[in-house]
């Protein structure tokens, strides 16, 4: 067993280290921690403006008020696509310790340039479909290039020199010009090729050769149970599955919940059963990475050992909000054989499970809404179904599977702490 840990070790730790220290992941998940506070803020207002309450105030004042928090979702969760690249382009330059700022500017500079500016044959008008997750891939490759041509040029010092004595925002922005012209140009050059080219757009080709085929195939459940494996493993590993995978899968996870949004929007049928929110609410929002909830509570149910039960009172607290560091060093799961098959299967039998349950209509699918990662189980899943008692439901029979998963684990486990102890006493 030790050889096999060891030799898997040996393949993980290298693929996770680059995976952790690439600087375009590393600046993609932080663009998206940019934009996560303006998509949650935009999530609430959703969950408000379609709380089932039309019963009691009646069709009209309920349209009034659905009409009255629209803004909210329009100008912040229907455009996550602009502040992702708006952060991916200010991290970018961020960790070259360049001016930040402008790497921001020219990320979202170069994404308007390729972007058509026609709705319905009116000129001058940027559809809010180009700035959402759909336009989230091309907005994503331009912020990388964008910032890398930025840099370049900066690094090759072609820039503008500006007297002593001249206000340093004023310098600044001299020194920028130059850098962002010859950026911005490459851009518009980009555009104007592909105005004589089959696609006709940036936005058709990646659609057509990138986005359409990776989001279908992250949409179905074989890759959706090696993500969530592969989650499983890093951890195991004392490597942070979540970030790690989520570096990768969150382009296409978002694209996806953003489909599912704009469906429940336009109250038609949701279309995509593997989301976001699938991810994060059914599975890492039951407890955290591995649904350590459930885990707590057959703690409490077995222990007999005085290391368990204090484990138990440590970690429940944090764990009904998904935090869960006290179970994975406190059990210990990094590294524990002794639990790497409850900590690999139960997750990925939920997945299943959950998957199944949305295709057959026993739960809603989710219904694009943003739910914070720190919302208690039950009522995370309420919210993410829009607002449909059935997800909570699903929540507490994952936790129930997790639950009778682990059981026979930790009693084996909780007998060794205990014949220790009595044997120290």
């Amino acid at each position: 067993m030790n050889t096999f840990m060891d030799k898997l070790e040996n393949v993980l730790m290298p693929v996770a280290d680059k995976l952790n220290n690439n600087r375009y992941l590393t600046a993609l998940r932080n663009g998206f921690m940019v934009a996560l506070p303006l998509i949650i803020f935009g999530s609430i207002f959703v969950v408000i403006a379609n709380l089932p309450i039309e019963d009691f105030i009646g069709e009209e004042a309920y349209s009034t008020l659905q009409d009255t928090l629209g803004p909210a979702s329009a100008a912040t969760l229907s455009i996550m696509g602009l502040f992702v690249i708006l952060g991916i382009g200010y991290k970018m330059v961020e960790q070259r310790e360049g001016e930040s700022i402008y790497g921001a500017a020219v990320a979202l500079g170069a994404f308007l340039i390729l972007t058509p500016q026609v709705v319905d044959e009116v000129s001058g008008v940027i559809p809010t479909s180009a700035l959402s997750a759909q336009g989230m891939f091309l907005g994503i490759f331009t912020a990388f290039i964008a910032a890398e041509l930025y840099q370049y040029f900066v690094s090759k010092n072609f820039t503008i020199k500006m007297p002593a004595g001249v206000p340093s925002a004023v310098s600044r922005s001299f020194s920028a010009l130059i850098p962002i012209t010859f950026t911005l140009t490459i851009f518009l050059a980009i555009r104007i090729i592909f105005d004589y080219t089959p696609f006709e757009t940036v936005q058709n080709f990646i659609y057509t050769v990138i986005q359409e085929p990776l989001t279908a195939l992250g949409s179905g459940l074989p890759a959706t149970l090696i993500a969530v494996l592969l989650i499983q493993v890093f951890w195991f590993f004392g490597l942070h599955g979540q970030i790690i995978i989520n570096s990768v899968l969150d382009p296409i996870w978002y694209t996806l919940n953003d489909q599912n949004y704009q469906a429940f929007q336009a109250g038609e049928e949701l279309p995509n059963i593997v989301t976001k929110q699938f991810i994060d609410t059914f599975i890492v929002g039951i407890g955290g990475s591995g649904m350590t909830l459930a885990v707590l509570i057959a703690i409490f149910v077995v222990a007999k050992s005085r290391q368990m039960r204090e484990l138990g009172k440590l970690g429940i607290g944090s764990g009904v909000f998904n935090v869960n560091e006290p179970v994975i060093f406190g059990l210990p799961i990094i590294m524990n054989p002794l639990v790497i098959i409850p900590w690999l299967l139960a997750p990925v039998i939920v997945a299943a499970v959950t998957y199944f349950s949305m295709s057959i209509g026993f739960v809603p699918k989710p219904s694009g809404v943003i739910v914070y990662w720190t919302t208690p189980p039950v009522l995370s899943g309420y919210l993410a179904t829009g607002n449909h008692i059935m997800g909570g439901v699903m929540q507490l029979i994952n936790m129930g599977i997790v639950f009778m998963i682990w059981l026979p684990f930790l009693k084996v486990m909780d007998k060794q702490y205990y014949e220790k102890e009595k044997n120290a006493a």
